[in-house]
């Protein structure tokens, strides 16, 4: 241990880090928005977050984190979200040289939602219909069948057998009514 501690303080001194408050807004946007029907936005209710990294690994970039990306996932993160108000944003990053890095742009405020863009998600409880195809090796559609998935959740396997006994089905039975 006491051989390693020399080690250790070097790799604790060389690591870096770092957050800075690049700006505090009133409203950010990357979304075309009609500000002639502003008086019929809401305010959200609770603050949300958006968050765009990059690596560095062994000394080598694997990007460059976007704050419009990071803009992009807060507001899109709410239904009908078209604005952040009364938000920061930060770029944050650290560093351990020459192993593994990373660099961040976090932003966080309250959404403004348009109501009239909200989508019918709500309506149906999160859940939506997931459409599955199968092709031959020439491109050809063999079977198909409609699922309905829990909003945010994958494909459980029990769904997907179900669903490609469903499409085989259909394909053995359009090949008995001779319809493609």
């Amino acid at each position: 241990m006491e051989k390693r501690l020399p080690l250790l303080i070097c790799l604790l001194l060389a690591s870096a880090g770092c957050s800075q408050r690049l700006v505090d807004f009133t409203a950010i946007s990357t979304k075309n928005v009609d500000w002639s029907r502003a008086t019929s936005f809401e305010r959200g209710k609770a603050r949300v977050k958006g968050k765009d990294i990059a690596h560095i690994i062994i000394v080598i970039p694997t990007g460059i984190p976007n704050m419009k990306e990071a803009v992009d996932r807060a507001i899109e993160s709410v239904p009908g979200g078209v604005a952040l108000l009364d938000g920061v944003l930060y770029h944050k990053w650290f560093y351990i040289p020459p192993l593994y890095g990373q660099s961040w742009y976090v932003i966080e405020g309250t959404p403004l939602i348009d109501p009239a863009q909200k989508t019918s998600s709500s309506d149906t409880s999160g859940r939506s219909d997931c459409v599955l195809v199968w092709c031959d090796k020439q491109g050809n559609v063999q079977g198909t069948s409609t699922t309905t998935l829990a909003g945010g959740e994958p494909l459980s396997a029990d769904d997907l057998a179900r669903a490609m006994q469903a499409a085989a089905g259909q394909t053995q039975s359009r090949a008995r009514d001779g319809t493609p």
